[in-house]
């Protein structure tokens, strides 16, 4: 659509990174807002935010690169060239998890609590990401026979390939899952049933979504396995959907028994 937003003199507002500033605003907010019983200030949600900036830069761009080691082993300009994309979700969402679980313990903060909040903020920030996405024309889909689905990137900077050709607006789709997702969480905020309840349905949902949306990606040079049945990322999200739904469980059953 539209990667490049606006022009201030010499500086270019790019529509990714834009989106991207857009979801950690509304993030902080609303860490800043619902941390307060647990004695989060802005500081300590700005202190929590750096870290989290932490884990997804580092995992996502980790994965990015494990998704064909070979290609920038052999030719490591490709990987360094553009250090501001190329990332992997489940990665930042794999390696985001542990850091969040020590600052938590560090900070003496009930875990699977700040997970419930945690899941609302970094889902934010993620929903906008994908409109960023969309606007950069990144995470795109295969080329659409189906007019009524498709949109054209025709912006000589996009990143979307092949340009001019209708494609499946996958971005759009997950961005759609996601904001669903935070406005249930949102709702569940204060009628849960156990602590941890909110993170562990938005992995569920999204590793539902993301399965079936990612049939549809045009980036296919991202991989696959089992010989080509699933890509990379929907063999992940069976992975995240198994321990969410196992987790789920647990919590449900355990806050059975202490409620009975």
């Amino acid at each position: 659509m539209h990667p490049e937003l606006f022009h201030l003199g010499g500086i270019t507002i790019y529509s990714y990174g834009f989106c991207i500033l857009l979801g950690v605003v509304a993030a902080w907010f609303f860490l800043n807002h619902y941390g307060r019983p647990y004695g989060l200030n802005s500081d300590r949600v700005s202190e929590l935010m750096l870290w989290c900036i932490v884990g997804v830069f580092g995992g996502g761009k980790l994965f990015f690169f494990f998704e064909n080691p070979g290609r920038y082993i052999a030719h490591p300009s490709e990987f360094f060239s553009d250090i501001g994309s190329g990332f992997v979700f489940y990665g930042s969402f794999l390696c985001t998890v542990p850091i969040l679980i020590w600052w938590f313990r560090r900070r003496k903060l009930p875990v699977w609590d700040m997970f419930d909040l945690a899941g609302i903020a970094g889902a934010l920030v993620h929903g906008f990401g994908k409109i960023g996405c969309f606007m950069a024309g990144c995470c795109h889909g295969k080329v659409c026979s189906s007019g009524g689905w498709a949109v054209t990137f025709t912006d000589p900077a996009t990143r979307a390939e092949p340009r001019g050709l209708p494609l499946y607006p996958t971005q759009l789709w997950d961005a759609a899952i996601i904001f669903f997702t935070i406005a249930v969480m949102w709702y569940l905020l204060n009628r849960k049933q156990f602590a941890g309840q909110l993170f562990l349905l938005y992995g569920l949902v999204y590793a539902v979504g993301r399965f079936f949306t990612e049939k549809y990606r045009g980036d296919e040079e991202r991989g696959f396995v089992l010989n080509g049945l699933l890509s990379h990322s929907q063999a992940i999200a069976l992975a995240v959907f198994g321990v969410c739904a196992l987790l789920y469980f647990l919590r449900w059953r355990k806050a059975g028994k202490e409620s009975a």
